[in-house]
């Protein structure tokens, strides 16, 4: 058993939000092993259609078992958003605690629920991180395949590759088409594939757009399902104002290298050291776990990226409450120079409070022009993660 580093407070009812796929449920049955737990799974077909015909049935389970349970868990929230309601209720009326996990927000908003007015907390689950593998992990299958939990039984890259594929049919059929998140599944097939390929860029919704054969408006619909049902998260550019922030098209990641590969179809090809698609693997990746373990820490930092009008960049830029911001440059290099660090040296002047760091696969910890070349696990902790 994988110890998780997510560690919801017990004192109050809680939202666990996760992929498909993340392990929330095995999470909360061993987190609650040895608590006596109401379990409610909306995945079961039957347990889904007999609480969306009558949502109170809950509330007459409560009442009958006062006493008799310290938790109720319910599996998959977003399956009947109506439940929501009762759970209010039941908080408020019984003091009952709720661990609600949901792999889409999508449906929650569009019924205007408010997550229960604050009245529980908010927690999310990821793949596995590094930390998490520990002993097990390896970069380069983490690379090629992601780190989602389902592919810790398999031992060969045929099983994984399959594993992958088949999530990404189950995300098109159970999280997108089955919820009717969308009016017509071709388009969206195309534009996964498309986002993929575009994984880590600046996102162009003009170009996607002409490319799937539909318009602005669909194409940014899109993003947000992808946004709502967890699979990926929009980096904002920076800018000292918000409002100018606002205005600048942000870059798209993925929640996990695997599954950005089964979507756009490169799990066949191999991901070798020293090429472009190898750094951008890299980056991917690094940048994954500085945002898991950031919202394991609840440390509330803020992450941005910086293009200038002559193409120079910053991958992250990592706004850190209490600390100085951070300015961090990923390479997938095995050995740091001052080529790897240049654009870092010119962007610090604009910074003069920041600490700049390279995070690469070198394992000689170094500094450079006053950039701190570090190994990427070293780093990680430096950042304060």
């Amino acid at each position: 058993m994988i110890k998780r580093l997510q560690k919801p407070l017990r004192s109050n009812s809680f939202f666990l939000f996760g992929a498909r796929g993340t392990g929330k449920s095995t999470f909360l049955q061993h987190a609650f092993s040895a608590e006596k737990t109401l379990w409610i799974d909306l995945l079961d077909p039957e347990q889904e259609n007999r609480y969306a015909l009558r949502p109170g049935e809950l509330t007459d389970q409560i009442r009958a078992g006062q006493g008799r349970f310290d938790w109720i868990v319910i599996d998959e929230v977003q399956k009947v958003p109506k439940l929501l309601d009762v759970v209010h209720a039941a908080i408020e009326a019984y003091g009952v605690r709720f661990a609600l996990t949901g792999s889409s927000a999508r449906k929650l908003k569009r019924g205007s629920v408010n997550l229960l007015a604050g009245r529980a907390f908010v927690y999310h689950l990821f793949p596995l991180t590094s930390r998490e593998l520990a002993a097990d992990f390896d970069l380069h299958t983490a690379l090629q395949y992601g780190t989602l939990p389902g592919l810790l039984p398999f031992t060969t890259d045929d099983e994984r590759k399959a594993f992958l594929k088949a999530y990404a049919m189950t995300y098109l059929k159970e999280e997108v088409w089955a919820e009717h998140l969308i009016r017509k599944l071709d388009p969206f097939r195309q534009f996964l594939k498309i986002a993929g390929q575009c994984n880590g860029e600046i996102v162009n919704y003009s170009n996607i757009a002409r490319d799937i054969g539909t318009d602005h408006k669909t194409v940014c619909s899109y993003f947000e399902i992808l946004e709502d049902t967890l699979l990926g998260f929009l980096l904002e550019p920076y800018h000292a104002s918000v409002r100018k922030r606002q205005r600048q098209s942000p870059k798209f990641f993925f929640f996990d290298p695997g599954v950005t590969r089964a979507l756009n179809g490169t799990l066949n090809v191999e991901l070798v050291p020293s090429t472009y698609a190898f750094g951008k693997a890299f980056e991917h990746f690094v940048l994954l776990e500085i945002v898991r373990l950031s919202d394991y820490r609840r440390n509330d930092f803020h992450f941005s990226y910086l293009r200038t009008k002559d193409g120079a960049e910053i991958d992250l830029i990592i706004e850190r409450p209490g600390s100085k911001p951070a300015l961090v440059e990923i390479k997938s290099t095995d050995r740091v120079d001052e080529r790897d660090v240049r654009e870092l040296s010119r962007f610090l002047p604009d910074f003069p409070d920041a600490e700049a760091f390279c995070l690469s696969r070198d394992k000689v910890r170094k500094r450079i022009d006053n950039v701190l070349a570090i190994p990427w696990q070293e780093g990680l902790t430096e950042l304060g993660l």
